[in-house]
């Protein structure tokens, strides 16, 4: 049979349908449709733990970004000029960051009429370990607590797109023999203790980190919380080894919450404190290793 013949043409295609490659491209695209779609109804019957929760939303998000599918919650980057105006808010105006490691979460708040207001929610993509702070180098954790970022933490040639440092170890992790590094903010949506945020995300925080910096900030503050810091949510947390380290923390997102303004946060005997903002109003005081009564750097 001559080799252009139509049956050999149908014979060829037929093989090609039949690769490996497509095999196992048509298996992870319905697995990508039951992960999606069909496990949000399968997990609560199941899950029982943070863990389980945890590890679904992992496996949702990095299915949907293989995908090129949208996070559900992200902004519309593509506008970002209208959402400033809609509310108010100027590029370079100072900046604060949030990251609620449960909820998946990165809040971007920036200053307005002397006060700081929510500007965004962009969910996490990824980060890894489990709820807690991260303790040593390689043990694959993503850190808690309260850190600050100032133009020298910037990489704009990073592997992952765009990234910045958050200062892991701060003055605290130091003080309680924590090690580690190079803990970033970037793109993409892998982690080994970063927090991913997708391309498209960082390069709109990105801006606007940037813009502030161009306009006089010096420093702002990223508070990293296990999950948003309510009593009602710490009661069910009642025999977690880590609860007196979260209600530490909880003091300065409180403070934060009644005044709209990053505290001033120090290091005292290994552990946090917090003072209202006063002359460092935008975050800029960066972590301070003093104690109460001693003089405070202005």
């Amino acid at each position: 049979m001559p080799s252009g013949s139509p049956a050999n043409d149908i014979e060829r295609r037929r093989r090609r349908r039949l690769t490996p490659r497509a095999v196992f491209f048509a298996a992870f695209a319905l697995f990508a449709v039951f992960a999606i779609v069909l496990a949000p109804i399968w997990l609560p019957l199941t899950a029982s733990s943070d863990d389980s929760l945890i590890a679904y939303e992992r496996a949702q998000r990095y299915l949907r970004a293989s995908l090129d599918l949208p996070l559900p919650g992200t902004p519309d980057v593509t506008q970002l000029a209208t959402r400033l105006a809609e509310q108010g808010l100027a590029e370079g105006a100072p900046v604060f960051v949030r990251i609620l490691k449960r909820e998946f979460e990165l809040e971007l708040w920036m200053k307005r009429d002397g006060v700081f207001k929510r500007f965004a929610t962009y969910p996490i993509c990824q980060w890894s370990g489990k709820l807690g702070p991260k303790l040593k180098q390689g043990d694959r954790q993503a850190p808690e607590g309260f850190y600050s970022v100032d133009a020298n933490a910037l990489n704009p040639h990073s592997n992952w797109y765009r990234s910045f440092n958050l200062g892991y170890p701060n003055a605290y992790d130091a003080a309680n023999g924590r090690t580690g590094s190079l803990i970033m903010v970037h793109g993409g949506c892998a982690s080994v203790g970063c927090f991913a945020m997708t391309n498209a995300q960082i390069a709109e925080i990105w801006q606007l980190v940037t813009a502030a910096f161009k306009n006089g900030q010096k420093q702002f503050q990223v508070q990293v919380l296990p999950f948003s810091l309510s009593d009602e949510k710490l009661k069910g947390y009642a025999h977690d080894p880590n609860l007196p380290f979260w209600r530490s923390l909880k003091q300065g997102s409180d403070l934060f919450e009644a005044t709209q303004l990053p505290p001033r946060v120090f290091v005292c005997n290994g552990s946090y404190g917090f003072e209202a903002a006063g002359v460092y109003p935008s975050g800029d005081g960066g972590i301070e290793n003093r104690c109460p009564g001693a003089a405070a750097k202005s």
